[in-house]
């Protein structure tokens, strides 16, 4: 088994202005003190000093991130995500189940004892996450998760909110297991008027490569055009169906 600093990073798509990767579970996007930051580790190689994040995960995350080969586009990119433009689905696994089955997840996050994050019932600057829940066997759960906001542990937190936190996140209580079992599932964007739609599975976790994960991934594939997601109001989010 390759270790986090000797692991190559799975380039799903090469376009002439960005590179779609699979990020790694464990891997910071920023450098750190003892170990190299994804992009460092993609600079060496690709051979390129000419990458930029347009985005980030969270360490624990695995999955779908852009990056972006010249600035015009880290900006272009940069202000979607700042404007919500830009579709993101995320999958999560989960061994108890939720407080309600589907449904919008929304309240501001206040921060509250050793750096974690929890909801709160004020709508100032609202998170807003989509879900649904999906039996998927073995006592476990799948949540397919759409964030309408990005703001910090969001999916971690929504889902600890409803009593339904994520497997593997020991931060937030959760069952411990080999990884924690979030992973950014799709992504899709528009630039330079062409639409771009990207999708990759994990690549560790025993649960996540396990086929009946991979069989009900494949059930809910049409995820961008046949579930049915609510448009959100930002103007007054408390009302948001």
């Amino acid at each position: 088994m390759q270790t986090n600093d000797s692991m190559t990073i799975p380039v799903i798509a090469e376009h002439r202005d960005f590179f779609i990767v699979n990020k790694p579970a464990d891997i910071n996007v920023h450098q750190q003190e003892l170990s190299d930051g994804l992009i460092t580790r993609l600079k060496q190689q690709l051979q390129s000093n000419e990458l930029w994040l347009v985005h980030r995960l969270d360490q624990i995350t695995s999955g779908c991130l852009v990056i972006a080969r010249n600035k015009e586009t880290t900006s272009q990119l940069g202000r979607q995500f700042q404007q919500r433009k830009v579709t993101k689905f995320y999958l999560a696994l989960c061994d108890k189940r939720p407080k309600k089955r589907q449904g919008l997840i929304k309240g501001d996050m206040k921060k509250i004892r050793s750096g974690k994050w929890a909801l709160s019932r004020s709508f100032e600057n609202p998170a807003i996450t989509q879900f649904y829940d999906m039996g998927l066997g073995n006592g476990l759960r799948l949540q397919l998760l759409k964030p309408y906001t990005g703001q910090t542990h969001q999916l971690r937190v929504a889902l600890n909110s409803l009593g339904s936190t994520i497997l593997g996140d020991d931060f937030y209580g959760g069952t411990s297991a080999d990884r924690t079992y979030l992973h950014a599932w799709q992504i899709a964007f528009e630039l330079n008027g062409e639409r771009h739609q990207f999708s990759c599975l994990p690549q560790s976790g025993e649960h996540f490569l396990a086929p009946e994960f991979i069989n009900k991934t494949e059930e809910i594939q049409p995820v961008m055009t046949e579930f049915r997601w609510p448009e959100i109001t930002f103007n007054d989010p408390e009302k948001a169906p």
